[in-house]
């Protein structure tokens, strides 16, 4: 984790708090001016009621403190997500299995298909990031692991590459289910995204810790 990098981030948040607290308490001053101003300046034989300006008031204490509510909880999400990302470094260097892409590039991939328990018949299919099919191939209907070699439907290596893989079931010549493939790929990194720490891959493929169903220590 780029330490540098952390402290920029945590300095920039707090000055952005330290702006956004001083423009809420020159609001409140502007406001109160504008008050004074209203109650100096108001017809002497149509006074605006007490109970008006006590409205205005607490209408805007409470948009102010909703503001700084909201203020202190970004502040918390974000030491959170600190949090989450250094819990989750001990992950880089291992292998994480989830149904996210597939980084090919030569070396075979473990993946874990897993076909419909009443499926006599099971077919890999493999798609670049554009949805085109490039192979279809048989794989055992017992499920557990298997080695995926990256081949095209002529039998060539496929190009080094992020691809997808989906699983599709069948019984009796008939196309009963269609599944998503997980595999393994080793943890490159951890980074803080906007939805939260963010596990990338090799290949750079990028996934939450929340897509992750296992982890096993890299072959």
């Amino acid at each position: 984790m780029d330490v540098t990098a952390t402290n920029y981030s945590t300095t920039t948040t707090k000055t952005a708090d330290s702006a956004d607290t001083s423009k809420i308490s020159s609001d409140f001053d502007t406001f109160l001016k504008m008050l004074t101003a209203q109650i100096q300046n108001q017809d002497p034989m149509n006074p605006v009621e007490s109970s008006d300006f006590a409205v205005q008031l607490a209408t805007f204490s409470s948009v102010e403190q909703q503001s700084l509510t909201n203020q202190k909880l970004d502040t918390l999400s974000g030491l959170m997500g600190v949090q989450g990302m250094t819990q989750l470094a001990p992950w880089v260097g291992q292998e994480a299995r989830s149904a996210g892409p597939v980084y090919m590039n030569g070396t075979p991939v473990t993946i874990a298909p897993d076909p419909n328990v009443t499926a006599d018949r099971a077919v890999l299919v493999v798609k670049d990031i554009s949805g085109n099919t490039l192979a279809r191939e048989d794989v055992p209907v017992s499920g557990g692991t298997y080695e995926w070699t990256g081949k095209d439907i002529s039998g060539a290596d496929l190009p080094s590459g992020v691809y997808t893989l989906s699983l599709e079931s069948y019984r009796d010549g008939v196309e009963i289910e269609t599944s998503a493939v997980e595999s393994y790929a080793s943890i490159q990194e951890v980074q803080m995204a906007a939805t939260g720490p963010q596990l990338i891959l090799a290949g750079g493929v990028s996934i939450s810790a929340e897509q992750v169903t296992a982890l096993r220590q890299a072959a």
